[in-house]
């Protein structure tokens, strides 16, 4: 089901795997506040059930194994181990023995009889006074009673059909009419509800006198701090007086050092790339085993993990993560992105290293289609900023935007300071004119990140061989599509445009239209100083220069 479709539903899982490892960054989120707020505001478990197919998802390695590490003690994991896939028996392509794979991982394990209430409700108890994550390995049969298909791949994902139905009830003497709750169960349903009524109003209690009530019902209704606004005016400020030439993965650092500050509920972190992303502000303190009181986590090599895990803190509510890694890198996150655009989640990547512009690490590490890709999903905002002022534009946003995951495509290589003016966000038009022609206008240039610098010398360029260029930055297509007719109009022009983007360019015929011309990637990348790069695959402003000259006769 989908999240925040109808009350009790906590995440949508989608994929296999996708919900254990959001329940671990659920976990991590419960530590987090409890180390800031307290136990008196902050003490609940994370119980997750799994079955056997989340289990040989590659993501659940990562999420097991990150748990393991952080000690994430009030984490526990009911495993239904049915020994059954849509397939068949899961010793068709499984033979492993997962209760020494998690305690590998550092994980307390109990094996019971899924069917024995009084069991499971012991190993229950065991998983709360253990100092570790807990697996609890309950072995059932599926479709249990079921006189032919119980126990069977028969029962995994179709109906049992009205006669094995009914003779599944015969066996287990229930006599209710469908949709009919028994009083029995009724009663105790009702009961449970009510008790916890009185720790609930218990915790109002301690809420209501708790010195950080305010602080704590701020970040839980996920408000920006009242200071945000002026803490972003000072940033962009100073960028306007110093207009710092940075590559924009500094400038997003530069950002970072400004906001984290002052927005104690943002948590960041990086799949084992901080050096790289540059996400790490001084005096975040590092999140570790048995001290949450940081607020930086180092997810290791795990991406995938990572980004589900952000989803997770995300939906836990009272904070806002971000985390960081290479772009190309986005495909190993790709089904986690989507299930927070599809639940609407505030959760920020920082993708650095963007294109062909990365150099020497060569076509394995330089993205070309991923802009496109990303740029498809739904519900996906992906900001490609072409300097500081629009880095710093694009996490404002980014923060702002409660209702849907953000993604800051950042550059390797220095980029020129093209804006000075701050008093108003102009990334939060998608597209505007950040340099117009010096006459009538006969071509407009469509540029987004790194490639805005070479439209801007190119419009210098067309200018001395007698062509009135315009320059349009595009940092967030996605919010120059929800401008309306007339705004994207006057800046689109009716002349000839020329999309310049090291991408593909899929989805750039959206903006050119039918003659419009594309320069950027056709072929996967090279491995050579990025200057090389951009002048063998013909990203120059001599190439632009060239092909408008051609088009214009």
């Amino acid at each position: 089901p989908e999240f925040g479709e109808a009350p009790g539903i906590e995440t949508t899982t989608g994929p296999l795997g996708q919900g254990l490892a959001t329940a671990v960054g659920m976990a991590i989120a419960e530590r987090l506040l409890a180390a800031r707020f307290g136990k008196s505001l902050v003490d609940h478990r994370t119980w997750v059930i799994v079955g056997d197919g989340c289990l040989m998802e590659g993501i659940s390695q990562e999420a097991i194994s990150l748990a393991g590490h952080l000690k994430l003690d009030r984490l526990t994991v009911l495993w239904d181990d049915n020994s059954i896939s849509i397939d068949g028996g899961t010793i068709l392509s499984t033979s492993e023995d997962q209760l020494k794979r998690f305690a590998a991982a550092g994980w307390a394990t109990k094996a019971v009889d899924g069917h024995d209430a009084a069991a499971v409700a012991g190993a229950l108890s065991m998983a709360m006074r253990s100092k570790k994550p807990t697996l609890i390995a309950c072995k059932t049969i599926i479709g249990f009673s079921a006189p032919t298909k119980a126990g069977t791949a028969g029962v995994h994902g179709a109906a049992l059909g009205p006669v094995e139905a009914q003779a599944a009830k015969d066996a287990l003497g229930w006599t209710a009419a469908p949709f009919e709750i028994p009083q029995p169960i009724a009663a105790d349903w009702l009961h449970a509800g009510a008790r916890g009524a009185t720790p609930r109003r218990a915790w109002l209690k301690r809420l209501a006198r708790h010195p950080m009530r305010a602080e704590f019902e701020r970040v839980m209704a996920g408000r920006l701090p009242d200071n945000f606004h002026e803490t972003v005016a000072a940033l962009k400020t100073d960028i306007a007086d110093t207009r710092p030439k940075l590559a924009s993965r500094q400038a997003s650092q530069k950002s970072l050092d400004a906001l984290v500050p002052a927005i104690p509920e943002m948590i960041g972190g990086s799949a084992d790339l901080t050096g790289s992303n540059l996400t790490l502000v001084k005096g975040m303190g590092i999140v570790a085993p048995g001290n949450f009181a940081g607020r930086y986590i180092h997810y290791g090599i795990r991406e995938h993990g990572m980004a589900a895990a952000m989803n997770g803190i995300a939906l836990h509510g009272g904070l806002i993560p971000y985390g960081g890694t290479f772009f190309v890198f986005s495909d190993y996150m790709r089904p986690a992105i989507r299930l927070a655009a599809l639940m609407r989640q505030r959760v920020i990547h920082v993708l650095t290293h963007d294109s062909i512009g990365l150099g020497e690490d060569g076509p394995t590490h330089q993205p070309v289609e991923h802009l496109a890709s990303l740029r498809a999903m739904p519900g996906l905002f992906t900001f490609r900023p072409g300097d500081a002022m629009e880095t710093a534009e694009s996490w404002e946003l980014a923060l702002r935007r409660a209702d849907g995951p953000s993604i800051l495509a950042l550059s390797r290589q220095t980029l020129p300071s093209l804006r000075g003016d701050m008093t108003e966000n102009r990334t939060a038009r998608g597209g505007y004119v950040p340099a117009e022609a010096d006459g009538p206008r006969q071509v407009t240039l469509l540029a987004t990140g790194s490639e805005v610098a070479i439209a801007m010398d190119a419009r210098m360029a067309l200018a001395s061989e007698g062509i009135n260029a315009t320059v349009v930055s595009m940092p967030c297509w996605e919010l120059f599509a929800q401008q309306d007719e007339s705004y994207r109009a006057s800046v689109l022009g009716t002349v000839l445009r020329v999309g310049i983007e090291a991408g593909v360019s899929m989805g750039w015929d959206r903006w050119l239209g039918p003659d419009g011309i594309f320069i950027g990637m056709s072929s996967f990348g090279a491995s050579a100083p990025f200057q090389d790069l951009y002048k063998h695959f013909g990203i120059t402003p001599d190439a632009i220069v060239a092909a408008v000259k051609k088009r214009l006769g």
